[in-house]
């Protein structure tokens, strides 16, 4: 049985007028798990909830077979490394250099060379303070203290958020280092489609405060397509039974546009009934996710 980094149990927080939950979510250890999904879907809150920032209101989180809460967490936190989508304003006056030299003492896996290589290779300095950082200076400058202490697993809010392009092709090649380097699970929160797919192993829709979905990425990405068949055809009969149905229409007249969830099953389908498919277009994934939240409208009314 495949181990789990991260198991959330039936956990739900109620903060105003935004209820996320209840959860159930586990983790593969040893994977990539992006969450895909709009703001205000409570990504940041979950993170926040993982970090043991925010206390649920109901319902555990175990990582690494330790229950948040139970006891001491600091040991727990050794083998964690976490980027926040938005920076902390306490130590904003700290140089960045300061700031590595307090997670060195706190972090007893520190590896300096480790943080130099990772400032040279992500071309950021740490000489200044915070404050004064650029957006994407800083991005990278807490992606290099939160893999230098060579945690096991990381998490990551948004992590590209204002990297420029060149930036951004260094982390995604910092990131596969780490996860090439022993047995590691990185679990971020992304809306960059590209992100997704150079990085994930798996995603998981999150829309509302509600987990719409759990997927292996490229078994996702192969099922989703729309297909263009023959209207005329007279073998169609009700196009709502193919496999995987989502939605069909009239595109011209000439062809009915379908689209389908199980891509291998609906060409079955498709031979079987002698259709004649002229052309198959895979959905990218910011229109699957689309179609999931529209399916919880659907049946939200």
């Amino acid at each position: 049985m495949e181990k789990q980094a991260i198991v959330v149990a039936d956990m739900k927080v109620m903060r105003d007028r935004f209820t996320l939950g209840p959860l159930q979510l586990s983790i593969p250890e040893g994977y990539v798990t992006a969450i895909v999904g709009p703001n205000g879907s409570g990504k940041s809150t979950l993170f926040n909830c993982l970090m043991n920032f925010m206390k649920p209101s109901k319902g555990n989180i175990t990582i690494f077979d330790h229950q948040l809460g139970l006891e001491n967490d600091d040991e727990l936190k050794q083998r964690i490394g976490y980027v926040r989508e938005l920076p902390s304003s306490y130590d904003a006056y700290m140089r960045g250099s300061d700031k590595a030299k307090f997670n060195s003492r706190w972090y007893r896996n520190w590896n300096e060379t480790t943080y130099q290589g990772l400032l040279s290779l992500l071309n950021t300095r740490d000489d200044i303070p915070l404050k004064k950082m650029s957006k994407g200076t800083r991005r990278k400058f807490d992606l290099c203290l939160a893999l230098s202490h060579q945690p096991d697993l990381l998490i990551l809010d948004e992590p590209s958020s204002g990297l420029d392009p060149i930036a951004w092709k260094s982390m995604i090649e910092t990131l596969h280092q780490y996860m090439e380097s022993g047995n590691k699970t990185i679990l971020m929160a992304t809306h960059i489609v590209d992100e997704v797919k150079r990085l994930a192993d798996y995603i998981i829709f999150q829309y509302n405060g509600k987990i719409l979905g759990f997927y292996e990425k490229d078994e996702l990405l192969r099922s989703w397509a729309t297909y263009f068949v023959e209207s005329s055809d007279k073998q169609l009969g009700d196009i709502r039974h193919v496999p995987g149905y989502v939605s069909h229409k009239n595109n011209s007249g000439q062809h009915l546009e379908v689209m389908i969830s199980k891509a291998w099953e609906a060409e079955q389908w498709f031979l079987e009934k002698g259709i004649k498919v002229h052309t198959k277009q895979l959905l990218e994934l910011d229109d699957i996710l689309l179609q999931h939240i529209n399916q919880v409208g659907h049946f939200s009314n």
